[in-house]
């Protein structure tokens, strides 16, 4: 990647589209240019995805649940994680070192939702134990990483020479 993927990546983010239009009006880069680059990135499978991206809230999912478990499997994370993976409404999972096995985020609808994932996960035999924790007020939720970063830093640490 260059100065230029790194611009464009971080104008789809900040500007949350992938529009050539916009993005050629955001970094003054030909918009043929763009194609091509974008192009690329999928290719290098740096973009996985063209999503629209939904608020969660407006849906009816505005309820946001951190899970902690705690566990007692054989075999690899993964194939446990899979179990985990498979209670409904699960949207994140993470393996963490620590005393916390996993970490999972769930959006749900209620609090009787909240309830029944709880039952799920604790209905898994290798679950020891979970803690839950009930997300009070948003701050920050975004998949586009590169909007806590500026421009610079992005280009300083990631571009190749």
């Amino acid at each position: 990647m260059d100065e230029r993927d790194i611009t464009l990546l971080k104008a789809i983010s900040d500007l949350e589209t992938g529009s050539p239009e916009k993005l050629h009006e955001e970094t003054d880069i030909p918009v043929s240019t763009i194609h091509y680059r974008l192009n690329n990135l999928r290719e290098a499978g740096v973009i996985e995805n063209d999503l629209y991206d939904i608020d969660l809230e407006s849906f009816g999912l505005g309820v946001t649940v951190v899970v902690e478990v705690l566990a007692d499997y054989q075999g690899t994370y993964e194939e446990f994680g899979e179990k985990l993976l498979a209670v409904e409404g699960v949207t994140q999972a993470y393996f963490t070192m620590g005393e916390t096995d996993f970490i999972l985020v769930a959006h749900l609808t209620d609090r009787e939702m909240v309830e029944r994932l709880i039952s799920d996960f604790e209905a898994i035999d290798e679950v020891e134990r979970t803690y839950s924790t009930f997300v009070v007020s948003t701050l920050r939720d975004s998949h586009r990483v590169l909007q806590s970063y500026s421009l610079d830093t992005l280009v300083d640490e990631l571009a190749e020479e």
